[in-house]
C-alpha cells in the first residue's frame, strides 16, 4: 500500500512539473508564438549557448533557422562557446559552425565586445543566455558589452528572457564598488541580484553610468525585450518544471547554482576547496589540515540561518576517496546565501599560520569577484577578527535598498 502511495505521489509530482513547464513560456517561445514579429524581415545575429533552448528542448539556433520570415546570418558565442564545450577562462577563436555553416564570432577570445565588422549588415542581435542569478558570472557581462556595441553601431538588441534560477525575490551580498567593475562583475548589483537577464538589460539601458557608451548613444539605442509568460518571482528553478541544462562545466545542476551563490567567494584566496572536480561542485567543503568534523563544528558555530552541514564521502575526478562537509539549504527564505563565504574567509584566517589575505598575490581578482573594498580592507587588516556579522547586516540593508529601486524595472510583479 505504501509503495502504491509513493508511486502515486511521484506520478503526481511529475505531472505537476510538466504542467508548470507547459505553463511557462520562455522568451524564445513567446517570440515563436508571435510569428517572430519582433524580428520579422530582419537579418539577425544570435548570441546564445547550450542552455538557450525553448521549453520543448530545441535550440534557439534551430528555432530561428527554421523561421521563414527571419534571416539568421551569424552566431555569437560567450565564454564556453555556443556548444558549451570550451574550458573556463580559455580564449575561444572565431570559426565556421560545422552544423549550420554560419560564422561564429567569439566574444570570449580576442574580443569581448562585438566589433563593427562582426555587426556589419545586421538589423538586430538576438540574445538568449541563461544566467544563474549571481553577479560574477560572465554571461550578463557578455550581454552588456554586446548591448554597448549594438547601440554604438545602430543595431537593435532583442533580449529573450529566461528565469533567474534563484528566483526573483532573493537579494544578498555586497554591492559592486565602481572601481571593481570588470568582465566578472559588469553590473552594480548585490552579489545575488534577484533579477532576470532582461531586467538587468532594462536597468543598464535606462540608468546613467551602467554602460560605457556615451549617454546620448545609450539613450538612443534600441532595446526590445521579449518577456516570459507564466514565470513568477517566487519561483526557484525547481518550481518551473523546466529541465536544467548546464550553463558551464562547473554548473551542471541547480545544486551547483545554489552552491555557487553560497561558497563561490569563500574559496577566493583563503585555502578552502569547494568541491570542484567532485559530484558536489560548490557544495563540498574541505580545508587542508582540518578534518570534516572540525570544519562542520566551526561552521555550525557561526549559526548561519537557513543552512545545514553534513559529512559526506565521495571521490575526486581521478577516483581518489574524499571526505568533506556538504552544505545543504534547510530554509531558503531565511538564508542569506553569501554569508557563508565570508565566514569561510574568516576561518581561513584563523586556521592559517598567517593571514592569507594580507599576503595575497592577486587582490585585484579577489576584489573583482567580491566587489567590496571595505571588506578587503577588513579581512586583510583584521584577519581572524574580521567583523563578518557587521558587514553581512550592512549588505542586507543595502540589498533591500537596491531591490526597492530596481522594482520599477521589474517585468514580473
Amino acid at each position: 500500500m505504501i509503495k502504491k502511495i509513493c508511486q502515486f505521489c511521484l506520478s503526481l509530482s511529475f505531472s505537476i512539473g510538466l504542467l508548470q513547464a507547459n505553463s511557462i513560456q520562455l522568451g524564445i517561445d513567446v517570440l515563436e508564438e508571435s510569428g517572430f514579429r519582433a524580428i520579422a524581415g530582419k537579418r539577425v545575429g544570435l548570441l546564445t549557448h547550450p542552455a538557450g533552448l525553448n521549453r520543448r528542448g530545441e535550440s534557439s539556433i534551430d528555432v530561428l533557422r527554421r523561421a521563414h520570415n527571419v534571416r539568421l546570418v551569424a552566431l555569437f558565442g560567450p565564454e564556453h562557446g555556443i556548444y558549451g564545450n570550451e574550458k573556463a577562462n580559455v580564449p575561444v577563436d572565431d570559426r565556421i559552425d560545422s552544423r549550420t555553416g554560419l560564422p561564429v564570432y567569439s566574444l570570449y577570445g580576442k574580443y569581448r565586445k562585438p566589433t563593427a565588422k562582426m555587426l556589419l549588415g545586421l538589423d538586430a542581435l538576438v540574445i538568449d543566455l541563461q544566467d544563474v542569478g549571481v553577479r560574477s558570472y560572465t554571461y550578463v557581462s557578455c550581454m552588456r558589452y554586446a548591448m554597448e556595441a549594438c547601440f554604438e553601431n545602430g543595431v537593435e538588441v532583442v533580449i529573450l528572457d529566461r528565469p533567474n534560477p534563484l528566483g526573483g525575490l532573493k537579494v544578498d551580498g555586497p554591492p559592486l564598488d565602481r572601481e571593481w567593475r570588470s568582465y566578472v562583475g559588469a553590473f552594480h548589483v548585490p552579489y545575488v541580484h534577484g533579477l532576470t537577464i532582461a531586467e538587468l538589460a532594462r536597468i543598464a539601458k535606462h540608468t546613467p553610468g551602467w554602460m560605457e557608451t556615451p549617454e546620448h548613444i545609450r539613450k538612443n539605442g534600441k532595446l526590445t525585450v521579449i518577456p516570459m509568460r507564466g514565470w513568477r518571482r517566487d519561483m526557484l528553478w525547481t518550481k518551473t518544471g523546466l529541465r536544467w541544462v548546464p550553463t558551464s562545466p562547473y554548473i551542471p545542476d541547480l545544486s551547483a547554482v545554489l552552491g555557487y551563490a553560497m561558497t563561490g567567494l569563500g574559496a577566493q584566496e583563503g585555502g578552502f576547496s569547494h568541491g570542484i572536480g567532485t559530484p558536489y561542485p560548490f557544495r563540498f567543503l574541505r580545508y587542508k589540515g582540518k578534518s570534516p568534523g572540525q570544519i562542520k563544528a566551526a561552521l555550525e558555530s557561526k549559526r548561519i540561518p537557513g543552512l545545514g552541514y553534513r559529512i559526506v564521502k565521495t571521490q575526486s575526478a581521478a577516483g581518489a576517496p574524499l571526505s568533506g562537509v556538504y552544505v545543504s539549504v534547510t530554509n531558503w527564505n531565511r538564508a542569506r546565501p553569501t554569508e557563508l563565504s565570508f565566514h569561510m574567509m574568516q576561518l581561513a584566517a584563523v586556521w592559517s599560520s598567517s593571514n592569507p589575505f594580507a599576503a595575497s598575490k592577486n587582490p585585484g581578482l579577489f576584489n573583482k569577484h567580491v566587489g567590496s573594498t571595505a571588506w578587503w580592507n577588513e579581512i586583510r587588516q583584521r584577519g581572524a577578527q574580521a567583523r563578518v556579522d557587521v558587514f553581512v547586516e550592512q549588505w542586507a540593508q543595502q540589498a533591500k535598498s537596491f531591490q526597492q529601486k530596481a522594482k520599477r524595472f521589474w517585468i514580473y510583479n
